[in-house]
């Protein structure tokens, strides 16, 4: 990753997480204040609240859209095929196709336009007119902003962690471990690159499957707010020297 790449996505985790510790202490969230509190200037505050702003309503939704139509396939046993695997989905016609699949967990969102974009994000192929989920890991294909703007948001999660993990007691921490080894030859890291892609994303998609169903479809369950919780998983690899 270039240097300016890291340099705005630390810049936004910095604006998301301080924006959000002004709120927690029951202050007005200004830009000023945020400022203050980062060190940040105004100027790169500001701008990063705007073209936040400007994508969420873009951008994030395109990418939590895609999100919930991949998972509707691959949970869903009404879009799997015998085995629990998903099914190959004819485009179009009955409860049983692409097309159900995206008005059932996409809502209003043409099936065209959300087949264009598992295509371009190479999720999905088309085969004999059916519609096949080659790749169940979705990352956007979008511009570098929109990607900075989607993705950095881990970054801003894993921020927050830290922070409340230095903060509460004990017992009242997130989860937040790691496995590492500084001696591994390069094919062996090679190896245990693909092990590790096929049982985070296999981990993953077991608790999403959890999550899908015990959502509650209201905005609020027993009187209570609901809740954003969030798991993510990173694979980081480094040479010798930068260790």
């Amino acid at each position: 990753m270039a240097y300016g790449t890291f340099a705005e996505l630390a810049k936004r985790a910095f604006v998301e997480e301080g924006f959000l510790l002004v709120q927690r202490d029951g202050k007005r969230a200004t830009v000023s204040a945020v400022s203050a509190l980062t060190g940040l200037t105004r100027k790169d505050v500001s701008r990063i609240r705007e073209s936040e702003a400007l994508l969420d309503g873009g951008a994030s939704q395109r990418y939590n859209r895609a999100i919930r139509v991949i998972s509707g396939w691959i949970n869903d046993p009404a879009f799997n095929d015998a085995s629990g695997e998903p099914a190959a989905l004819p485009l179009e016609g009955g409860d049983w196709s692409f097309a159900a699949l995206v008005r059932r967990y996409s809502g209003d969102i043409p099936a065209a336009a959300m087949l264009s974009t598992l295509q371009a994000s190479e999720n999905v192929e088309v085969r004999a007119g059916n519609a096949v989920l080659v790749e169940r890991a979705y990352i956007p294909k979008a511009t570098p902003l929109e990607k900075i703007n989607i993705l950095g948001k881990d970054v801003g999660e894993l921020v927050h962690t830290i922070g409340h993990n230095l903060e509460v007691l004990p017992e009242q921490r997130f989860f937040q471990r790691k496995v590492s080894n500084a001696s591994i030859a390069a094919a062996t890291a090679t190896e245990f690159r693909a092990l590790s892609t096929r049982k985070s994303q296999a981990l993953l998609e077991e608790y999403n499957a959890w999550l899908t169903q015990h959502q509650s479809e209201s905005d609020e369950t027993v009187g209570e707010p609901l809740r954003y919780v969030a798991v993510g998983i990173y694979y980081i690899e480094l040479p010798e020297q930068e260790q």
